[in-house]
């Protein structure tokens, strides 16, 4: 009998996969965990945001309530949460020059200003906005008047201005 429970504890212990939130070991029975899931199991409040620790040199990914992370993979899954309002200082690569920034996205007009300290907006001078190294969100594309993308460290504007005489 006290073998048979061995085994049985055994064969629970082989169907949990491991994870870690905020530096605390949990176990999950299954092979996949969402976002608001791994928030629930580590009574992260719903409001923060969630991310997966990844190995240097990658940046660590954002997890979103229903983002899928798959925990049988090699390695053990680390997670942790930040408050939402907890946005540091990211460095923007803008026509080859590093520039701090503190918010979460940027606006046409503002990665102009950005680029250009004398930046006038006019009728005759047309900036062409391009990017590089986005979030998943937004990995590579252009910018027109009007838009906004989301930013992540090390993200790579060219910006160019063009004075239509």
């Amino acid at each position: 009998m006290e073998k048979d429970l061995k085994n049985q504890n055994q064969k629970n212990e082989e169907h949990h996969l491991h994870l870690i939130i905020n530096e605390k070991n949990y176990k999950w029975e299954h092979q996949f965990i969402t976002g608001a899931q791994v928030k629930q199991l580590g009574n992260i409040p719903q409001s923060d945001k969630l991310f997966l620790a990844i190995k240097r040199p990658w940046e660590d990914e954002l997890i979103s309530d229903d983002t899928e992370v798959d925990l049988a993979r090699p390695g053990i899954e680390k997670f942790y949460s930040k408050p939402k309002d907890d946005f540091e200082s990211i460095i923007l690569v803008v026509n080859g020059r590093p520039k701090n920034w503190t918010e979460r996205k940027i606006t046409y007009e503002q990665i102009a200003k950005l680029a250009f300290d004398n930046y006038i907006e006019n009728e005759t001078t047309v900036y062409t906005v391009t990017y590089t190294n986005g979030p998943k969100q937004n990995e590579e594309g252009s910018m027109v008047k009007g838009d906004k993308v989301l930013v992540k460290n090390k993200m790579v504007f060219n910006v160019t201005a063009t004075n239509r005489s």
